[in-house]
């Protein structure tokens, strides 16, 4: 581990910092409508748990955004983080064409970014993500603050899509 990096606090966008319930009507329909479901993000309200841990994280890490968003979405994504207030840090985003699921996704980015530094912990509010790094030894806290739904669920595991 190098000495002379602030330890990372890694944090998910959707559900965890904001509020993805009013899109996600999207994904509850055949066929899923994924361009509305992302054109919507820039209008999530922030989830007030979320960003006051993310804040209070920032005090002594350094902080990480790490989402299933398709990397299309980055500057959305990045203006939205800003408008907010949260803590600037890197963002790390899913390949347009990934569809693998986000437990395999994100547990693939927190291991290469956890080489040579201490994660110390993983915000997210996906039970197989959380899972699968604790898993792997990741300290992870669960972003239990809002109301997912089915639809989401399904479309990160099943369809890799968020």
């Amino acid at each position: 581990m190098t000495t002379n990096r602030r330890p990372l606090a890694v944090f998910d966008l959707d559900n965890t910092l904001s509020d993805a319930r009013h899109r996600q009507h999207f994904l509850e329909r055949a066929p899923r409508d994924w361009d509305a479901f992302f054109d919507a993000a820039p209008q999530d309200p922030p989830l007030p748990p979320g960003v006051a841990l993310c804040l209070e994280a920032a005090r002594q890490c350094e902080i990480r955004y790490l989402t299933g968003r398709p990397e299309r979405c980055r500057q959305d994504s990045l203006d939205w983080l800003a408008r907010h207030g949260l803590p600037e840090g890197r963002l790390h985003m899913r390949r347009d064409d990934d569809r693998r699921p986000a437990r395999v996704t994100k547990l693939e980015v927190l291991r290469r970014i956890g080489r040579g530094r201490e994660v110390r912990m993983l915000v997210d509010d996906d039970e197989l993500v959380c899972e699968a790094a604790e898993t792997a030894g990741f300290h992870v806290v669960r972003a239990d603050w809002a109301l997912g739904s089915r639809a989401l669920h399904r479309a990160q595991e099943k369809e890799g899509r968020t």
